[in-house]
């Protein structure tokens, strides 16, 4: 049943494309057709786009000790673009991973190659796409902000709807296709924010997330798995209206499941989320606080498996220019019993941007 949801999911976002074709030929559309030289020709361009980022993150986690360690490398993206028009959109290109002292020198290099669809209101993407500023607006709790590091880029589709009221996203991610030797895995979600009255401070905010995850073609009697989890939260944004250049005040709901269909149903984990978040120049606080159940999601932060759980995040930007920027961090992990866990790093990300470097007629 769950395979035909998502199935149904899928062939509805893929026929979003055609729609927003034919609805392209608007009124104003019209006028701008019917006033354009009956010989215009339509024109092309190509352009490339070069970004990564550098990034040291230590795990000193005497809560976890199966999970300290310490993660660094660099990820590069390159990418070659085709844009039809102003909304149709073809890219093609490569993102890398090196781990400093890790062999071979990329361990891993991800495809990038994606449709996308840009309209005033409307973003589609499908394929292999980035989903940094897509996603990663998940809560730790629900989705851990090391995906970055070894899953930059969302596998399947993706619709966004935006507007003066907030957005909108839905979407849906192939982690792992099934071989005789490879499980089925995928992940979909939605996540989105209203702004009740544009202008004021107040919103609301929603997250929620399915993992699924069954056998392989030569195990198909394996378990099945399935997991998921769901936030609301209602948040104060008085960032500019202060002397903070950002300051977010957000509390809600949290709600976790999970099953192995063969052993046991649906078990929920219900819990309640805090968070704010300060900035003043190159200086910025984010602290981060959760009480409830434990939850055991397979891409969540870990310390979201603790009954309490604290973490308050030291960020100084070092340099910020047009196209780099260079952040220490240091994070403090409070659960019970191990109330000076600590995560120190440094991350600097560029992005030179989508240069043209040609332009054609069809």
């Amino acid at each position: 049943m769950i395979k035909k949801i998502y199935l149904l999911m899928a062939v509805s976002l893929t026929a979003v494309p055609a729609t927003f074709a034919q609805q392209k030929t608007t009124a104003s559309d019209t006028v701008r057709l019917i006033t354009a030289p009956t010989n215009a020709k339509k024109t092309n361009s190509l352009d490339i786009h070069f970004n990564g980022f550098a990034f040291l993150d230590d795990h000193e986690y005497d809560a976890l000790i199966p999970l300290r360690k310490t993660i660094s490398g660099t990820r590069t993206t390159i990418d070659l673009g085709l844009n039809v028009d102003s909304s149709d959109h073809f890219v093609v290109g490569t993102n890398a991973l090196h781990e400093f002292g890790g062999k071979p020198y990329f361990l891993k290099a991800d495809p990038v190659a994606y449709y996308s669809y840009t309209g005033e209101h409307w973003l589609f993407n499908a394929g292999e796409f980035p989903r940094q500023d897509l996603l990663t607006q998940y809560p730790r709790a629900l989705l851990n902000d090391t995906m970055q590091y070894y899953r930059p880029n969302v596998e399947g589709l993706l619709l966004r709807h935006k507007n003066k009221f907030g957005y909108e996203t839905g979407w849906i991610d192939w982690i792992s296709r099934q071989t005789p030797t490879d499980r089925n895995q995928f992940m979909a979600g939605e996540l989105g924010t209203f702004i009740p009255d544009p202008g004021h401070a107040f919103y609301i905010s929603h997250f929620f997330l399915f993992e699924h995850n069954a056998g392989s073609k030569s195990d198909t009697a394996a378990d099945i798995q399935d997991s998921g989890g769901a936030q609301l939260r209602l948040g104060l944004d008085f960032s500019h209206r202060t002397l903070f250049d950002s300051l977010k005040f957000e509390m809600g709901g949290m709600l976790t499941a999970h099953r192995t269909r063969s052993l046991y149903q649906f078990q929920a984990s219900r819990g309640f989320v805090a968070s704010v978040y300060m900035s003043y120049r190159r200086f910025s606080i984010f602290n981060e606080f959760y009480k409830g159940d434990p939850n055991y999601l397979t891409f969540a932060d870990p310390f979201y498996s603790k009954p309490i759980y604290n973490r308050l995040d030291f960020i100084y930007t070092a340099f910020l220019g047009k196209h780099l920027k260079g952040q220490f961090i240091l994070g403090l992990h409070q659960s019970p019993a191990r109330l000076t866990d600590s995560q120190p790093g440094f991350k600097v990300t560029y992005d030179l941007g989508r240069r043209t470097l040609t332009r054609f007629s069809d």
